[in-house]
């Protein structure tokens, strides 16, 4: 059975490289820009290539405020994204459909309990966002900042889209389904003593390789780490072996 859900996942995939395949010229001066892929070979770029137009079939990628979405943008939002799933499967992308683009920072309203029970709304300006069940959400000018220029342990675009891989299995906790082969404690194990040290260095006000944000939560501290693990490896696997070894099984 299982082998006959994968032969008919690829002539689903092969039909609809068929009927909705990206203009060669436009793909490939949009992906000669984003510098994350720089490293992938001619057969990685083929399989990113085969992902994106999925993506580009099953998700909606709509500008905001008056923000037109051209194709190459949808282009340099969806392969960066299946970079991700370049070596997972296209079910780390399940329960959502929608990305929104908006012409600048964006300000959300959370809205916080505190110890007596009353809810504070605090409006704060991001970037980026990725909803548990909902869109994933971006500033473009921040996503061509980061996809055309090196920016080395920061990417917005791997950053979200890291956390629709966490919260696949409906929490964002920094655990996501691991691939077949994987232990859980010893995932647990290297990222927990890494997010310690991390935490230590900070509250003793020493310099970090890792962005502080990677202390914030251990769902915050998977998002910042997928960045490093793609634009700043070196510096990952310094600063955090363990860590860097786990995410190298994960992505392959």
């Amino acid at each position: 059975m299982a082998s006959l859900g994968n032969t008919l996942r690829r002539w689903r995939m092969r039909r609809l490289l068929r009927r909705n395949p990206i203009p060669h010229h436009i793909w490939h001066s949009v992906t000669r820009k984003l510098v994350v892929l720089h490293n992938l070979d001619a057969v990685q770029m083929a399989h990113l290539r085969e992902l994106t137009v999925w993506f580009l079939h099953n998700k909606s990628i709509n500008g905001v405020q008056g923000l037109e979405v051209t194709l190459a943008m949808r282009i340099t939002v969806a392969a960066q994204a299946c970079l991700l799933i370049l070596n997972l499967d296209i079910d780390y992308f399940d329960n959502w459909v929608e990305v929104i683009l908006y012409p600048g920072a964006f300000k959300v309203n959370h809205g916080q309990t505190d110890a007596i029970g009353l809810v504070h709304h605090d409006a704060t300006v991001l970037s980026g966002e990725a909803w548990l069940r909902g869109p994933v959400i971006f500033s473009w000018p921040d996503v061509e900042r980061d996809s055309y220029h090196h920016q080395p342990g920061h990417n917005v675009v791997l950053h979200e889209f890291a956390h629709k891989l966490d919260g696949v299995d409906g929490a964002m906790n920094g655990l996501p389904p691991l691939r077949s082969g994987m232990s859980r404690q010893r995932w647990a194990a290297d990222l927990s003593d890494a997010y310690a040290l991390l935490q230590h260095d900070l509250a003793s006000a020493r310099p970090t390789c890792i962005n502080p944000y990677a202390a914030t939560n251990p769902a915050e501290f998977f998002a910042v780490l997928s960045e490093y693990f793609f634009t700043a490896p070196d510096i990952l696997k310094t600063a955090c072996p363990g860590a860097y070894r786990q995410l190298a099984l994960f992505y392959q």
